[in-house]
């Protein structure tokens, strides 16, 4: 009889620990599910993705350094390597442009094109400014001075770069590798910027030390919040966010315009012929490449996290798929279908932008953004 009640009284103990349980399951509000997506965002897709931009684009500058005391063709070589690194990690980032990539202009002050050639070979001609260059602080007179047509990757692309491979060595000039040095000092200064203005403390010192030596803004308004935790805490106090959903649907919103600008932009200016000349890394041939980085970006954004950091029960995905498992197949679908468009794209695309499989990649960009609408439409009503 008492081994009856000691067992009875376990299964007791037992059923009240998973009612208990699920309970706690049950009481966990939609604002708690929606900050734990965001944190999983910010920590695992933003943040190693920023790392790694600013890391690769500090690299290049130690490479181009290198490059200079020693004009091997190995260098060069390794220079450009570095360089594309450091690019796949920028286009992987531009799902989240809004925020610091927006509100200080880094975007265009880094990535715009295409290069004017013209006023590029005004510049090389003018002494005063690659001396002003070649200075210690050449980095810093080259991101005040020099406008966004000069500035970036695309200028150090033009430097290291021909016909889809890296140039010979002997082609680049002394001037050159000044001007370069001086931009690709600016591009990590941004890198840094990115990178600070995301995660705060958690940057590397040195990369914080030089924000706050060049006296960019790094914070949300100015003000305590980094823009990772304006947007971690998305419906608290001091969040600009004033909601858990309008957080969620930043993240959607910042998918949806760079699925519009590869179709509508990218791939459709130079198809429709609306503007021939502005295709994206036509010296490296990589256009097609940053295409895909950048769908990479929405899928990174919509999975919780870069390669090898996806967490599904923490992702929009996951989310998505328990309020509308049809809504999120056709979103999984959507991201594949723009890859594979994106790929079957004939290469470079610099010589063959009017090829009419880009019309097709064009589509499943535009399709990408329209189901994308959906995913935001359903959000709101959570």
């Amino acid at each position: 009889m008492k081994n009856n009640f000691f067992i009875i009284s376990i299964l007791c103990t037992l059923l009240c620990v998973m009612i208990s349980c699920h309970k706690d399951e049950q009481v966990k509000t939609v604002d708690e599910i929606h900050a734990a997506i965001l944190e999983q965002y910010v920590n695992n897709t933003i943040s190693p993705t920023y790392r790694n931009l600013a890391t690769n684009a500090e690299q290049l500058v130690m490479d181009l350094q290198a490059l200079r005391a020693d004009k091997s063709q190995s260098n060069l070589n390794h220079a450009c390597e570095t360089f594309l690194t450091a690019r796949a990690w920028w286009e992987k980032s531009e799902a989240f442009l809004f925020g610091a990539a927006s509100d200080f202009g880094i975007d265009p002050h880094i990535d715009s094109w295409p290069l004017d050639v013209d006023a590029f070979n005004t510049m090389m001609a003018n002494t005063a400014q690659i001396q002003a260059m070649d200075a210690e602080d050449g980095d810093e007179y080259a991101g005040e001075k020099l406008g966004n047509s000069l500035l970036g990757f695309h200028g150090i692309e033009y430097i290291l770069f021909s016909n889809g491979a890296p140039k010979s060595a002997s082609e680049i000039t002394d001037l050159q590798l000044i001007y370069a040095i001086a931009v690709a000092g600016d591009l990590r200064n941004r890198c840094y910027q990115l990178e600070v203005s995301w995660i705060g403390d958690a940057a590397p010192k040195a990369h914080r030390d030089k924000v706050e030596d060049l006296e960019l803004n790094s914070t949300v308004n100015g003000g305590d919040f980094s823009y990772g935790e304006n947007l971690s805490k998305a419906g608290t106090l001091g969040s600009t966010y004033p909601s858990s959903s309008s957080g969620l649907m930043a993240i959607i919103d910042g998918c949806r315009t760079i699925a519009d600008e590869v179709g509508t932009s990218k791939i459709g200016k130079p198809f429709h012929g609306e503007d021939p000349n502005y295709i994206e890394s036509p010296y490296s041939h990589k256009s097609i490449e940053d295409f895909y980085n950048n769908i990479l970006s929405i899928e990174n954004a919509y999975y919780g996290g870069v390669e090898g950091m996806q967490i599904e029960s923490g992702s929009l995905h996951s989310y998505i798929k328990r309020l509308d498992e049809d809504l999120d197949n056709r979103v999984v679908a959507a991201i594949n279908n723009a890859k594979n468009k994106i790929l079957a794209m004939p290469a470079p695309f610099v010589q063959n932008y009017t090829d009419s499989a880009n019309g097709d990649a064009i589509a499943a960009c535009q399709n990408l953004d329209d189901i994308l609408s959906e995913v935001n439409t359903l959000i709101s009503k959570q």
